[in-house]
């Protein structure tokens, strides 16, 4: 009897197992562990031509810390290099890919069957006089089973899409901090020049003013002038510290391996600015949010008929066996019966019909289209207003580089030439000094803010925008020329 239900056990459970087993498959190496970064990297390596990694083991993560550390310790780094090394070594990006493997873990799980519930019971006192044994198995998992697994793959390459985004977003955090540090760094370098012409013009009108040239008010402006330059620069070395601590944060580095530089001088306007005609039908080409909001949408449509599919039950089991049963004949015979058993499990819908269920799902439908309606209007108008900015800001900075600071340094030195013919008196002479200071500083800042906006407009382009860094607003400065770095 016993050797009877063990091989019925047997006989029903190989097929469900052999039928588990070939489900696997479906989703093509979804159960390794670096599943779906491919994709990531690729899709990223595309727009910022720098490679990432997803860390599985800690002698991969040792080979990256060596290859950080000899791209950065004691070398001056541009924002290439910054940007590379943030993607291999920001912990927080780490954290962001394994998001991957929980989603391809969900497609894993939703490709194999619902294990089977076995059942073995004994009826009445003697346990061998009848013994009976069941296989239970959910028939609504199997039926909804590929939807299940449909939304599970939307799901995951909605995670890949994520990790892509906040790639970019990394990347172009990265690149931002570069050139608010580099700015920050120039604007000290420039002031500590201004400040040496105020620490000159500070002592010339205290000598005018012991010869009597010079009126006590004369001297005080000059000498509040050179007081006044003195604090910005204390403000201004405070402010680069920071901004590069920002740009330190976001590549990950700690130990020796912050001993690294930054240029004094943010490269020169380029010769022209970038021609995008079509920038609306780029960005929607290309934003991976809007391909995440499209996912969303397929992954609630196909949620939404599965819902469908189980409105009215929403469980069905399965329920088969043997029962054996054995009885004493009156001439001392023994007789075995074996019984089939066969039986379905269903909720009844009576009291909930499921209309709620349907309505659920139909609004987030609705929802998830209005949004992506909305997603894409706003990516036309930022990719629209990021090509405007840029080519504003490099209009702008081009008119400070080619007008303003030229004209500002004729005057200053017509004003030297004048002055030492002692037509020009010292008054003006120290005004025109002040005025070009005032003027280069303005040019710093709008070569800054054209890097800053050029940056920008990839984000509006291909996503990764919305940078949560705090270190630039508090930095005004740009760059021109530059000498040591720091």
């Amino acid at each position: 009897m016993n050797r009877l239900a063990k091989a019925f056990l047997v006989t029903g459970l190989v097929p469900l197992v052999a039928a588990g087993c070939t489900t696997t498959g479906l989703v093509d190496g979804i159960s390794e562990p670096g599943a779906g970064f491919q994709t990531v990297a690729s899709r990223t390596a595309s727009v910022t031509g720098k490679e990432t990694v997803w860390i599985q083991s800690a002698a991969e993560s040792q080979a990256l810390s060596n290859r950080v550390t000899g791209l950065v310790r004691k070398r001056t780094i541009g924002p290439d290099v910054a940007v590379q090394v943030a993607l291999l070594n920001n912990k927080g990006l780490q954290a962001a890919y394994a998001d991957i493997g929980l989603s391809a873990a969900d497609v894993w799980q939703e490709t194999m069957l619902v294990n089977p519930a076995v059942s073995i019971g004994v009826i009445g006192v003697d346990p061998v006089r009848t013994v009976e044994a069941a296989v239970v198995t959910n028939i609504l998992a199997l039926i909804t089973r590929p939807r299940r697994v449909a939304v599970a793959d939307a799901r995951f390459r909605q995670a890949q899409l994520r990790a892509a985004e906040e790639t970019l977003r990394l990347a172009a955090d990265t690149r931002r901090a570069w050139i608010e540090a580099v700015a920050a760094w120039e604007r000290v370098a420039y002031l500590n020049r201004a400040q040496a012409a105020a620490d000159a013009a500070s002592a010339l009108a205290q000598k005018l003013g012991e010869t009597g040239a010079f009126t006590k008010t004369g001297q005080a402006r000059e000498h509040v002038f050179y007081a006044e330059l003195t604090g910005q620069t204390a403000e201004a070395r405070l402010a680069a510290r920071g901004a590069k601590e920002e740009l330190t944060r976001l590549m990950g580095l700690w130990g020796y391996d912050v001993d690294y530089q930054v240029p004094n001088a943010l490269p020169a306007l380029p010769k022209g600015t970038k021609a995008k005609r079509a920038i609306e039908a780029e960005a929607l080409k290309n934003r991976v949010d809007l391909e995440i909001a499209r996912l969303e949408l397929d992954a609630l449509a196909r949620s939404y008929g599965l819902t469908e599919a189980t409105r009215y039950v929403s469980d069905l089991g399965l329920r088969s066996g043997i029962e054996i049963e054995r009885e004493e004949e009156e001439d001392g015979s023994t007789k075995t019966e074996v019984i089939g058993i066969a039986e379905i499990d269903f909720v009844i819908p009576i009291f909930d019909s499921g209309k709620a269920r349907m309505r659920k799902a139909e609004l987030s439908y609705m929802q998830a289209a209005n949004l992506l309606a909305e997603r894409a209007v706003n990516i036309r108008s930022e990719a629209r207003g990021a090509y405007d900015a840029y080519r504003s800001t490099y209009d702008i900075a081009r008119h400070y580089r080619a007008n303003v600071v030229p004209l500002r340094t004729t005057i200053e030195d017509e004003s030297l030439l004048t002055y030492n013919g002692m037509i020009t008196n010292t008054f003006e002479l120290l005004a025109d000094t002040r005025a070009k200071i005032d003027s280069i500083m303005l040019s710093l800042n709008a070569k800054r803010q054209f890097w800053l906006a050029d940056v920008n407009l990839g984000t509006a382009i291909f996503g990764g925008g919305g940078s949560s860094s705090s270190a630039g607003e508090t930095v005004t400065a740009a760059a021109a020329g530059g000498a040591a770095a720091h």
